[in-house]
């Protein structure tokens, strides 16, 4: 069985291509390539086949500047940047995560979450290795904290994802699981491949990305989520290793261009959990980017270096999530707690529910014509 039709019988039988979200190690890719004979589909030709990196400046002494992310990596020859699969060889910066992710996977595309961007679809979910933080709480950091060459990757170019998504009818490519940010090259080729073939793309980010890439990006994504992970500096420093304000800002870019975006806010006992910080990140939010922005706090479960933590208490999900529709915000939701209530969409004026969501899962969805069907409010989103 040649790649593309591992690829394929993956897909439709809904099995990870090697890493799932939910487990992203390498064994599970090292388990399908014995199990199914495929000796080729780590393909070593490509996996480090390096592309030169768009937004960095050379400087004096065979030096380089990144200009990415907020970080400006100045980085010597044969040295890498900060997030680990960017490298300078003799003053040409190069991104070593293009065309080999490390995971794959079809999700749905409220596991991301989006829920007012094609509610019920799916999404070919891809990331490669690397990452331009460091969240002391990540479930994903056998991803995010490796370097390309520690993870076990597959050959997939922008053509051929693109070409997977059609052929099997996959609304959406989402870049995911780690920082898209630092395979930026990937994501780009890709959105445009994507386009072509009626794909659509979403980004699923912590927005630490300067505002030049950003404006250039989102010519060709169709939605991006933004993980929020605090409104404070101080928890940007001490547990992401990054800053508050060039988040802020990229939300911002976002607002401007107009493209569809939702918020989600990890709720992380004792760290962001006060009612006095989420109300003034929802007043930043009312004040700068409007009422209709989805935001979603997240249930967080101990993981990583916070296993110390216990689960975010349901109740204080639920006082924040009052404390931000006290505010004004009219699509506040809770994640990561099956059967809330919260997970489904409110008409913000009738109060009838819109959409029943139990998990991942869409069980009913009444809106039409993006509006509610009982008083006809325009309910933002991108809908079907």
């Amino acid at each position: 069985m040649d790649r593309r039709k591992f690829l394929e019988k993956s897909i439709l039988g809904g099995a990870a291509l090697g890493i799932s979200a939910a487990s992203p190690l390498a064994p599970g890719f090292a388990a399908a390539q014995k199990k199914t004979g495929v000796k080729d589909l780590i393909d070593q030709k490509h996996i480090f086949e390096a592309k030169e990196a768009q937004f960095y400046k050379k400087l004096e002494h065979g030096k380089i500047r990144c200009h990415i992310c907020p970080r400006k990596c100045e980085v010597d020859n044969m040295e890498r940047g900060f997030c680990g699969n960017r490298e300078n060889r003799d003053g040409t910066y190069y991104v070593l995560a293009y065309g080999n992710p490390c995971a794959a996977h079809i999700d749905p595309i409220e596991k991301k979450p989006f829920f007012h961007f094609l509610p019920g679809t799916q999404a070919f979910s891809i990331a490669t290795a690397g990452c331009n933080l460091v969240c002391k709480f990540c479930q994903n950091w056998q991803i995010s904290q490796f370097r390309p060459e520690q993870t076990e990757n597959i050959f997939l170019p922008p053509d051929k994802a693109a070409g997977i998504a059609k052929e099997r009818r996959i609304t959406s490519i989402a870049y995911t699981y780690a920082e898209p940010v630092v395979f930026y090259e990937y994501m780009y080729d890709t959105s445009i491949e994507a386009r072509r073939n009626g794909v659509k793309s979403v980004m699923v980010s912590a927005g630490f990305i300067n505002p030049d890439p950003m404006r250039k990006l989102v010519k060709k994504l169709d939605a991006v989520k933004i993980d929020l992970k605090a409104f404070t500096e101080k928890y940007y420093q001490e547990v992401c290793s990054a800053e508050l304000k060039p988040v802020l800002q990229t939300l911002e870019v976002l607002k401007d261009e107009k493209i569809w975006f939702e918020i989600v806010y990890l709720v992380v006992p004792t760290l962001n959990d006060s009612r006095e910080e989420v109300r003034n990140m929802s007043r930043w939010i009312m004040k700068t980017l409007g009422p209709d922005v989805p935001l979603h706090f997240s249930r967080f479960y101990p993981q990583y270096m916070l296993k110390n933590l216990p689960p975010t208490p349901v109740s204080t999900l639920e006082t924040l999530r009052k404390t931000a529709m006290d505010e004004g915000i009219d699509y506040v939701y809770i994640g990561n707690v099956p059967g809330n209530k919260a997970e489904s969409t409110y008409c913000p004026h009738c109060g009838k529910r819109l959409i029943y969501r139990i998990g991942y899962q869409v069980i009913e969805n009444k809106i039409k014509n993006g509006a509610c069907p009982y008083c006809r409010t325009k309910i933002p989103g991108v809908w079907i």
